[in-house]
């Protein structure tokens, strides 16, 4: 690659960047608020086509930012899971690692939620279901290799309690959006989690479980 040709492409990637950040600076500071290619293209400086030009839609715009998240979140999770931990803390750390990439990331927080998708096509609310499938199977493996490697047999299923922890923590994703962005997603966060672990994340003794076998 020339240097000209070098330069056209970094160009053309910085306002790529340039574009989604603009995006998730207007999700922050207009909450509630429907984004347009008008306004958007308003805050990059740019015209519409313009906008067009390194994106072929509103949408194609939407899915840079959630591929942002899912890359941030899943390469942090495999990281996490390459350490040798606890159960318990396995699943403290991907639910703290959520909640504490919502409170740094408010605009994109409106996506997670959907709260910026009204209006937008079902392949955008459906890219973000499918982001917390992922995270509820990562969860569901956790609590499932617990028994092999610690021992642990939690009062229910891996299925019903990956998808109660994860509530919990999507919850405060939805109150932060819920409030304007007044109530933060860790705040509590810390006691909330020492109760739910306390309560649900202890071994048990396996003959003074229920013997009914999990349906996995």
């Amino acid at each position: 690659m020339n240097a000209a040709v070098h330069a056209r492409a970094e160009r053309k990637t910085s306002r790529k960047e340039q574009i989604l950040q603009a995006l998730a600076h207007m999700l922050e500071t207009g909450p509630g608020a429907r984004i347009t290619t008008a306004a958007l293209a308003r805050e990059v400086g740019v015209s519409e086509a313009a906008l067009y030009r390194h994106f072929p839609s509103k949408a194609r715009m939407f899915e840079g930012l959630i591929k942002f998240i899912e890359d941030t979140l899943f390469t942090r999770i495999n990281k996490i899971l390459q350490d040798d931990l606890t159960t318990s803390q396995r699943c403290e750390k991907i639910l703290t690692l959520l909640v504490t990439f919502a409170e740094k990331n408010p605009g994109m927080t409106r996506l997670m939620t959907g709260d910026a998708l009204t209006g937008e096509t079902d392949r955008l609310r459906a890219r973000i279901s499918q982001l917390f499938d992922r995270l509820e199977a990562q969860l569901k493996q956790v609590l499932r290799e617990a028994q092999i490697r610690e021992g642990m047999k939690p009062p229910v299923s891996p299925a019903v309690l990956a998808n109660l922890l994860l509530a919990s923590a999507e919850g405060r994703l939805v109150q932060f959006v819920r409030s304007e962005f007044a109530h933060k997603p860790t705040e509590h966060w810390e006691e909330q989690w020492a109760y739910l672990a306390q309560n649900l994340l202890q071994p048990f003794n396996e003959e003074a479980a229920d013997p009914s076998p999990y349906n996995f």
